[in-house]
């Protein structure tokens, strides 16, 4: 098995750190590729799907790991050749916390030697950038709205300095905005809302179950839409969120298919797998079981 470790050296403080000290263990097994700026974790993975290498790993969070998705399918027949395996670095590692991949780098890294694999589904969104048609796939989580407009704000020095505490700083500023009004059209159905989060897997954020009925290998995405996000509603989902860690249903719309067209009133950003990627209007869909993954 030839392996591919794509490694982002800014992932957070004594994670990066603590993965420094088995380099020279792991390097006798597989091949390194420190990134150095966005977008490196993409080529990357691609250059590795067109020289033989069967066995992608993702080591940083669930940014490098998107990218890494991205730049496999870049390579033609590249979700076919190679697999996906992820060393969670993180600030809060949703993806890999859904495939029960456990944070202790040793024990992750075993996860990887087995070669145990699994195929889930893929969340795709098509829109425009600058006119021209692009394409970009997510395995767990999108958003448009309020939380995809917090982390285009997000200080990504003082996340580095104190991880989530950044995207709750950010979200502030974000609600001090006029929000958007968001319509999502599936199934002959329209609900609208001021924040619309599609789920692959069912965490959120991290430990919060947002989508407690999506499954990776469903054909689905599930959506979730909040007709208003104020400082009030906001709120009124804490007491919830810390008793069950779970969403009171009343307050949300939900809706399960296989295709959704997003659009907005004024420009709303959104985002895959907690990065920011462009602006409304965009289709929301799905490829069932597109990519191999290494899993427990």
């Amino acid at each position: 098995m030839r392996i591919c470790v794509i490694f982002n050296p800014a992932a957070r403080g004594n994670k990066a750190r603590r993965f420094r000290r088995y380099f020279d263990e792991m390097s006798q097994q597989c091949t390194f590729k420190p990134t150095t700026a966005p977008g490196d974790a993409r080529r990357y993975a691609t250059s590795a799907v067109a020289t033989g290498y069967d066995l992608i790993v993702a080591a940083g969070g669930d940014g490098t790991v998107n990218e890494v998705v991205n730049g496999i399918g870049d390579e033609p027949d590249g979700y076919q050749r190679a697999r996906l395996g992820v060393l969670p670095l993180g600030t809060v590692n949703v993806f890999a916390r859904e495939l029960k991949i456990p944070a202790h780098m040793p024990d992750a890294w075993k996860i990887l030697r087995r070669g145990q694999e699994t195929k889930i589904d893929l969340g795709r969104v098509d829109f425009l950038e600058e006119g021209k048609p692009q394409q970009r796939y997510f395995m767990q989580l999108a958003g448009a709205g309020l939380d995809a407009r917090a982390i285009e704000l997000v200080s990504w020095k003082l996340k580095k300095n104190a991880g989530p505490l950044a995207y709750v700083v950010a979200g502030f500023q974000a609600l001090a905005e006029k929000q958007p009004r968001i319509a999502v059209h599936a199934d002959g159905k329209k609900l609208e809302g001021e924040l619309v989060l599609f789920g692959n897997g069912k965490f959120y954020g991290g430990p919060f179950d947002i989508f407690p009925g999506a499954d990776f290998r469903n054909g689905r995405l599930d959506l979730c839409v909040f007709p208003k996000v104020n400082m009030s509603s906001l709120l009124s989902l804490v007491p919830g969120f810390l008793a069950r860690r779970k969403l009171s249903e009343h307050r949300v719309s939900r809706l399960r298919a296989e295709k959704f067209e997003v659009t907005s009133d004024i420009p709303a950003a959104f985002e895959l797998d907690g990065e920011w990627i462009g602006n409304l209007p965009a289709t929301f869909s799905v490829e069932p079981q597109k990519l191999r993954v290494v899993v427990p």
